[in-house]
This record gives structure tokens, C-alpha cells and sequence, in this order.
């Protein structure tokens, strides 16, 4: 599991060190594991560290001085490193040892001629170290900083530019959010210090990050509880709900779909299948006769009716896809988020969620799945019904930490806001972030298919207090869901790279998903 931490957070664990005077000792770790980073990419492009052009881009506090000490290391190995200073100081013992080394240090701090040098510089160089800003930013890079980048960027050469290691966090993306302002140099490493930055997980900020590595300064077990966490191929295959010797079906977990109608019967169809391939002990579906006919010829093991939800036995409902325009699935709808029974409530059914919740109704046993435009609407409704902000769906691809956190405390259920990296959001504060998936993923149905592998995952643990007790003691209790909602969609996107990149119909896709789980990964 990846776990990562705000940047205050590390830096309030390494307060009593820095008290005792040990702030050098980390300076000089972090460096030499930084360095180490370096080396290695400098050999996988060229076979060797001497002669190679290594420029740092330096700033004025220890995020500058961790690049320069690199920076020193990498000279003394022969390489020719350039500090570009872009601020008005550089920390000095760092930038001395650059100096002993036999780097050398260009001030770029007053932009004109010499910052067109730099930027001559950084497009020339094997190895850019961005060692501008730290965890304690606030905002983008300004000034000659920002317009060194924009000039940069706006040459870049593409595949044969210069390899990028980011100090840190890159130079722009907020270490705590993953935040994004003014422009950022696109790193193809970050090397992190203590423990992985929460932003470096976190959407838009992600995209500019390349592979995270970390570097120990043995400040690791002063660490508080993590801000976010990451669910791996080994915690999926370990937590995933399954069926024991003395199992059947209905302690298995029985799925409720309310789902589909007759303008949309497809995604009843999908979501169906989907919790069938994903191993639930027993389906339920509910809906208009033709759909349902249609749901128990593709996938007969379903058990179709046309019930009131109060009437069925269920562990977990899944509720609103395709359900659009059909008084009697929007009945069906209401009884299910009105109940007590855990949900996942997707599509169709999110502008009543929303609506229920400002009356109440919905705890953390409901699980909302939209996407930035559904999320907005969200979002609307609890502004115009009691209050808050109701920001438009730009702000919300800005800050979707943000964004899903807000309104996982204004309802009081788990928001899984998907994307690219999809974000679940528990109203006790649980914070999960998953990448798993295909960019072809982002398909009409594939929204259909994860809410029927969440209502599996849900339905599986829903009688279970200790249903994930593996994973930790933060995972017991209300955050089950949370961690059900993760478990599917990293199976989710597990299985749409189970044959490669390329078009993953959501049909083939739940086909996928069985031989995820047989694989255990």
C-alpha cells in the first residue's frame, strides 16, 4: 500500500530533529539519496556520470540547498553541473559545496539575458533537477522562476529533451493537494524525502510527476497516521471479499440493482453482469418488464423482478444507472437512499442523493460515484437547498481533493469522484487515490460496470465490521466502504490493462474482471 503525507505533517516529524541540530544531517541524506536518483538516470542515458551536462534549477530555501549538495555529489563524480539561481540567494552552504565541487552558479534572478542563457542551458543538459520550490510553498512558480520554465517549455524538444528529476515535489504542484498553478516543468522522477507527498498522488498535480521514489532520513517513525493511501495489486488481492469453505450464497453478499429503464435498459445490463463477474453470491435487479427480460437472457443467474426495495433481501443496493425517466425505478430510487442499507448510487440516482441528503438521509453506508459534471450538480444542489460553495466543474478538476472531501462532510457518505485518478473520499476524514485504470476506460458503460464490481465489493463486506481489518485499524468500521469503493476501482482498472492498452468495451471488460480476481491481482 502507498501511503503519503501533507507537507506539514513531515515537516512537524522532522521539527525535533532539526531542534537537536540535525537539520544538516537530513540536508546531506536527502541529497545523497537525490544524487543516487541521478546517477542512475544519468547511466541509463548515456552509460556514464563524467562529462555529462547537469543543470539545477535552484531556489532560495532547502529545497534549493537538497539540489545543490546533489548537485555536488554529481560534480564530484565529473559531471559539469550548472546552478541556475533564480532567486536572490542561494542557501550557502549548499551553494559552496556546489562551488568546491567545481560547479559553477549563473544568477538568472533578474531575468533578461542571463535568463535566456539559462534557459540555453536547461535545453542543452542531460539531467534538469528542479529544485525551485519545496513542500512549504504556497502558489506557482513567479517571476524569472516561471518565465525560465515557459521558455523552456516552449522549446522543448519532446522525447530528446533532458531528463527532469524533481526535488521534492515538482516545481508548482502543491505538495498537499496536487494543486497545479502557473507552469510546471514536467518531471520524469520525483524523489521524495521521509515519506511520498500527498499532492503527488492527487489530481491535476499527478500528471507532472513521473515515477515517485522515496529517500529515508530516519525521521520515518515519527510519521502521523497518512493523508492519503493507495491500494496495491497485493492489498487488493488480500482484501478482496471472498468466499470461505463455509460460505453460501446469501452470506456471500446479495446485490440489489435498481437499474436501467426503457429508454436505457443497456446500463442495467452492464451493471448487472458486472457484480455477477465480480463473484456476488446472488443478483437482484429491479426494473420495467422488458428490461428485466433482457437482464435474465444475458445473464440468467440474475433474479429479476419488478419488487419495491423493502420487499427484496440485500446486502448492498446499486442504484441509478440508466434509470432515467421511469417514475417507478425514481420510486425504487427513494426507498433505497432513504434506507439503511449500504448503497452505491451513480447516474441517475445522484441529484436525489443530494436532495436526501440535505434532508438527512444518507450516512457513510452510501456511496456516490460522479464525475466532475455530476459532481457539480451535486454540489448545486446542496448549495441551493442549505447552503455551501457551488463551485463549476473547471474549479472542481482544479481541486478534486478538495471538491470530493466537501462534499463527502455536506452528505455524509463516501464520494468516489472518478477520473483519470479517481479520488474516494470518506466523510471521517479517509482520503484513497487510485490510477489503476486505461485512458480507454473513458467510455459510455464503463461507469455502468464499475458501480455493479462496487456493489459486489460493497455487498461483501457490508455485514462485517472487520471485513478489512487486514489493512489496518483505519480501515474497521464506517471506512469499509470507503476501502470497497477502492478495491473496485483498482479491479476496475486492473482489468482494463489486463490485455494491454486498447479498446476495452465494457462487455469484455467485466468478462476481465474474473480473471483479475482468479490471477489475484
Amino acid at each position: 500500500m502507498i501511503t503519503a503525507w501533507t507537507g506539514a505533517q513531515v515537516r512537524a516529524a522532522e521539527t525535533p530533529f532539526l531542534d537537536r541540530g540535525e537539520g544538516p544531517a537530513l540536508m546531506r541524506r536527502a541529497a545523497h539519496g537525490l544524487a543516487l536518483v541521478c546517477a542512475q538516470r544519468l547511466r541509463g542515458r548515456r552509460q556514464r556520470i563524467a562529462g555529462a551536462r547537469v543543470v539545477v534549477l535552484t531556489g532560495t530555501g532547502n529545497n534549493g540547498g537538497d539540489g545543490l549538495w546533489a548537485g555536488a555529489e554529481l560534480a564530484g563524480r565529473g559531471a559539469s553541473v550548472l546552478a541556475v539561481a533564480v532567486g536572490d540567494r542561494l542557501h550557502p552552504e549548499g551553494a559552496a559545496a556546489l562551488r568546491a565541487a567545481g560547479g559553477r552558479v549563473l544568477p538568472a534572478g533578474d531575468g533578461g539575458a542571463a535568463l535566456q542563457e539559462a534557459a540555453e542551458h536547461v535545453l542543452r543538459a542531460d539531467l534538469v533537477l528542479d529544485a525551485v520550490l519545496g513542500t512549504g510553498a504556497r502558489g506557482g512558480l513567479g517571476g524569472p522562476a516561471a518565465e525560465l520554465v515557459r521558455a523552456v517549455l516552449d522549446r522543448w524538444p519532446g522525447n530528446g529533451g533532458p531528463v527532469v528529476v524533481a526535488c521534492d515535489v515538482p516545481s508548482g504542484v502543491a505538495a498537499d493537494t496536487g494543486a497545479v498553478a502557473g507552469p510546471v516543468l514536467p518531471a520524469d522522477v520525483t524523489v521524495t524525502f521521509a515519506g511520498p507527498k500527498a499532492g503527488l498522488f492527487l489530481p491535476p498535480g499527478d500528471r507532472w510527476c513521473g515515477e515517485v521514489r522515496t529517500v529515508r532520513l530516519g525521521i520515518e517513525d515519527a510519521l502521523p497516521a497518512p493523508a492519503l493511501r493507495r491500494l496495491e495489486p497485493d492489498d487488493v488481492a488480500a482484501l478482496w471479499p471472498r468466499p470461505g469453505a463455509a460460505s453460501h450464497k446469501y452470506s456471500r453478499g446479495v446485490v440489489g440493482v435498481v437499474a436501467g429503464s426503457p429508454t436505457y435498459p443497456g446500463a442495467a445490463l452492464m451493471c448487472t453482469r458486472a457484480a455477477v463477474d465480480a463473484g456476488a453470491g446472488m443478483v437482484r435487479h429491479l426494473g420495467d418488464a422488458a428490461t428485466r427480460s433482457l437482464v435474465c437472457l444475458t445473464s440468467p443467474e440474475v433474479v429479476a423482478s419488478e419488487d419495491h426495495p423493502d420487499d427484496v433481501h440485500v446486502q448492498a443496493w446499486v442504484v441509478g444507472p440508466g434509470a432515467v425517466g421511469d417514475a417507478a425505478q425514481e420510486f425504487r430510487i427513494g426507498a433505497v437512499l432513504a434506507g439503511g442499507i449500504p448503497a452505491v448510487v451513480d447516474a441517475g440516482a445522484l441529484d436525489a442523493a443530494a436532495r436526501a441528503a440535505a434532508d438527512g438521509a444518507l450516512g457513510p453506508g452510501k456511496v456516490l460515484t460522479p464525475h466532475a459534471g455530476e459532481l457539480e450538480q451535486v454540489l448545486a444542489w446542496l448549495a441551493a437547498l442549505g447552503g455551501g460553495e457551488a463551485p463549476d466543474r473547471a474549479a472542481i478538476e482544479a481541486e478534486p481533493a478538495r471538491w470530493a472531501r466537501s462534499a463527502a462532510a455536506a452528505t455524509g457518505a463516501v464520494v468516489v469522484l472518478k477520473g483519470a485518478t479517481t479520488l474516494i473520499a470518506s466523510p471521517d476524514g479517509t482520503l484513497l487515490s487510485q490510477a489503476d485504470g486505461s485512458p480507454w476506460l473513458a467510455t459510455a458503460g464503463s461507469g455502468d460496470t464499475l458501480a455493479g464490481i462496487m456493489g459486489t465489493a460493497l455487498a461483501g463486506c457490508a455485514e462485517d465490521p472487520d471485513a478489512f481489518a487486514a489493512a489496518g485499524e483505519w480501515a474497521r468500521g464506517d471506512a469499509r466502504s470507503a476501502v470497497a469503493a477502492a478495491l473496485a476501482v483498482a479491479v476496475h482498472g486492473y482489468a482494463s490493462r489486463l490485455e494491454g492498452l486498447g479498446p476495452v468495451p465494457p462487455t469484455a471488460l467485466s468478462a476481465n474482471v474474473r480473471a483479475v480476481l482468479r490471477l489475484g491481482r
